[in-house]
């Protein structure tokens, strides 16, 4: 577990540079102060970090694999790593935070657990961890993301937990996050809300992304054993909410050398009105108790995102983003729908991995960078493609 101040870390005050925070309302307050006052003692415990590690050896098949894809690095002359989190139990990185967050709701004496979820991969993994428990888990989902991701949706019932469609808005990610912002309004006691990605009041944003930094600790070591340095030239991850991308990023924010480069979801074109490319449309703005990039019309009123992957089409970034795009210490760029289903069947044809829509987007960013053939590229692959098999198959261009 982290505990030395880093140059990016989130502030006292819950923000990061000009983003973060917490705007709640009042009836939000005892939840989110409760979790502020103790998260951290929480987490630096012996007891809690041997239970973690535990689990994350034992249940979840940490650490995974660091890939060195020869046919991908020969295609893009460098020495490209893939970082195997699609190897994770329920198979996404998902299940690192939603490890961590049960674990921490248990000792706070929650007995309920709710979540929200996109692609249906923290749902999935905010379900498996509540079975292991032993806790009742509700979690919302937008009723267009119910459709396109059903595999997900039997995966979390099977386990017991009760699915519940958000049915506002869009029908994707942002209402099911509405949804489940509103339970928690009316469940304060006894429940506890599993955010699945660094967005939220702090200090949602800060705990989830110590609980994925592992994933950048395990590149460290596993690099020097196989590079014979910790530190890659280039670390490449999707984002949506960012977690991922904040974990895969963490260890080497501090480290000008390394560079980072985090790709958004430009859906049918950043001009073309059907977007989620957040930093290149977005602006300062309030979105689900943080101050962040958000895209909004003029009057402030949030645009629906769009992405042909589930879990990419939010209308903002974790305010660790927005603060990293702002520093310029992260490359933002951005592939388009097509982009990234060729993305991910190239990775599919050269390395015989099936990519989730989402990591694919990040693969995508390799034809448009150019390195020198001794640039050692780790991309972090953060979940499978089973889940989206239908997409596939409906984009059919294989």
């Amino acid at each position: 577990m982290i505990k030395e101040k880093m140059k990016y870390s989130v502030d006292k005050n819950g923000y990061y540079g000009k983003f973060g925070g917490a705007y709640i309302p009042e009836m939000l307050y005892p939840n989110v102060e409760e979790l502020r006052e103790n998260y951290l003692q929480i987490m630096e415990s012996a007891e809690f970090r041997e239970q973690f590690s535990k689990l994350l050896k034992d249940y979840v098949g940490r650490p995974t694999p660091l890939f060195l894809a020869e046919r991908l690095s020969d295609k893009y002359n460098a020495r490209i790593y893939l970082k195997r989190e699609d190897l994770c139990h329920t198979g996404a990185h998902k299940v690192n935070n939603t490890i961590g967050q049960i674990i921490l709701a248990r000792k706070l004496g929650k007995r309920k657990i709710i979540a929200e979820t996109g692609a249906g991969q923290h749902g999935v993994a905010t379900a498996t961890v509540c079975a292991l428990m032993g806790m009742e888990c509700i979690v919302y989902m937008g009723s267009v993301d119910m459709e396109r991701q059903k595999p997900n949706v039997e995966r979390m019932r099977i386990l017991g937990t009760q699915v519940e469609p958000a049915k506002s808005g869009s029908q994707t990610l942002k209402d099911a996050t509405n949804e489940a912002m509103r339970h928690w309004i009316n469940n304060p006691t006894d429940t506890h809300y599993i955010i699945g990605s660094v967005v939220g009041p702090h200090p949602y944003p800060d705990m989830v992304t110590r609980f994925q930094s592992v994933i950048s600790e395990e590149i460290r070591f596993q690099l020097k054993e196989a590079e014979g340095t910790e530190h890659p030239d280039y670390v490449l991850a999707c984002v949506g909410g960012g977690s991922n991308a904040a974990g895969a990023f963490y260890h080497f924010l501090d480290h000008d050398d390394v560079h980072l480069v985090a790709v958004e979801a430009a859906g049918h074109g950043v001009g073309s009105g059907e977007s989620a490319a957040t930093t290149a449309l977005g602006k300062p703005g309030v979105l689900h108790g943080s101050k962040t990039l958000l895209m909004q019309t003029a009057d402030g009123q949030v645009i629906e995102p769009y992405s042909i992957s589930a879990g990419l089409d939010y209308p903002g970034i974790g305010p660790i983003h927005a603060h990293l795009f702002n520093t310029g210490r992260v490359k933002f760029m951005n592939a388009t729908d097509e982009e990234a289903m060729k993305a991910g069947i190239e990775l599919s044809r050269l390395e015989g991995i099936i990519p989730a829509i989402e990591s694919a987007h990040a693969f995508a960013a390799l034809q448009k960078l150019d390195f020198k053939p001794d640039d050692v590229v780790v991309i972090n692959l953060s979940g499978r493609g089973d889940k989206d098999l239908e997409t596939y198959i409906k984009w059919g261009k294989y």
